[in-house]
């Protein structure tokens, strides 16, 4: 039986958010306040079936359908958030379990860098697919598993703060997020990405 890694609801997709997956998915691009569900399962491959129970049950597209060396991940979307929620309930009821039956998340690392230096922003926008960080912006750091619970760290730091999101990783073997911006608003964005983790402990 697969294991379910990870089974999260999002209600209003952000627009960084939400435009940071446009840069890499191959699927139907979401859009702005959209409701989403990312599902997570182990071994990989069970994400197949799941996709196929999830798009004939109810109204909504997939913007991601991967699988990866260990896990399988499966992103769903529509302006319905009913839609969403029955098609994920279809989900829960194939594998016979439920949402509670999710893995946890786990907080690895979690930095406020302030003031940061021009040549390590330099550094950093080597390898971001988001938005770029400039010298003195202050930046923050989290990791954390399973991968998948960074789009949702993500999600609620942007709607706390005025920061950019830099780059989030939510696929592998951990989850990574960076966001940058003033200091006051790096710390709001910080508190609610790790309120949003912790209140799912």
């Amino acid at each position: 039986m697969a294991e379910l890694r990870s089974f999260i609801f999002i209600d209003q997709l952000q627009p960084q958010t939400m435009c940071y997956l446009g840069t890499w998915i191959r699927g139907s691009l979401p859009r702005t306040n959209m409701a989403a569900q990312i599902i997570e399962v182990a071994p990989g491959l069970d994400i197949e079936p799941l996709t196929d129970v999830a798009l004939k049950h109810a109204q909504v597209q997939a913007g991601i359908l991967v699988v990866e060396r260990q896990f399988g991940y499966l992103e769903i979307h529509s302006r319905s958030t009913a839609a969403v929620r029955s098609a994920s309930a279809a989900v829960l009821e194939t594998l016979g379990v439920s949402e509670e039956d999710a893995t946890r998340p786990k907080i690895l690392a979690s930095k406020i860098i302030s003031s940061v230096d021009h040549l390590h922003a330099f550094l950093i926008n080597r390898n971001k697919a988001g938005s770029m960080i400039l010298p003195h912006e202050s930046l923050f750091v989290l990791e954390m598993q399973p991968a998948s619970y960074a789009i949702l760290a993500t999600n609620e730091a942007e709607k706390a703060a005025q920061i950019k999101v830099v780059d989030y990783r939510m696929m592998g073997a951990t989850g990574r997020v960076y966001l940058s911006g003033r200091e006051s608003d790096v710390r709001m964005a910080a508190e609610a990405a790790e309120t949003a983790l912790r209140r799912l402990e």
